[in-house]
């Protein structure tokens, strides 16, 4: 199944099909894709989303980056809350969201890496381009 991880209904149907999923994104606003993977993503190294930061930080901007940060936790809880009860009364056990996530196949992560922070990836997580938008003559 080739599923976008925003919405996770995909994920919920491959599970209960026992298919493999391939999940095509370009991010999951509070991070949700790292912990799902398991990928490194201390606040001290990855610069947050919004912050204007780069990889090499001093302690004040690596504190900024630490703050812009704790809200993502609440964002998730939040915002993925109804399809974690989705999806365990459809797969009739309990599931996290993260846990439904981690099943997932390949990643295609729509970013360009030379025009993004350096970042850790999992072996399973392939940058694909993301800024692909040329006007046509």
């Amino acid at each position: 199944v080739i599923t976008d991880p925003f919405l996770p209904c995909g994920q919920i149907l491959a599970e209960h099909l026992s298919v493999p999923s391939v999940f095509f994104l370009r991010g999951i606003p509070c991070g949700l894709e790292f912990e799902a993977t398991q990928c490194p993503n201390p606040p001290s190294y990855v610069p947050r989303t919004f912050t204007g930061l780069v990889d090499h930080m001093n302690f004040l901007q690596r504190v900024k980056n630490l703050m812009f940060d704790i809200p993502n936790y609440f964002l998730c809880d939040f915002l993925f809350q109804p399809y974690a009860k989705l999806a365990s009364e459809f797969l009739q056990r309990d599931v996290t969201l993260p846990d439904l996530l981690r099943k997932a196949s390949i990643w295609l992560v729509r970013l360009d890496f030379v025009l993004e922070y350096p970042r850790p990836l999992m072996p399973n997580m392939i940058f694909i381009g993301g800024m692909n938008c040329a006007h046509k003559k």
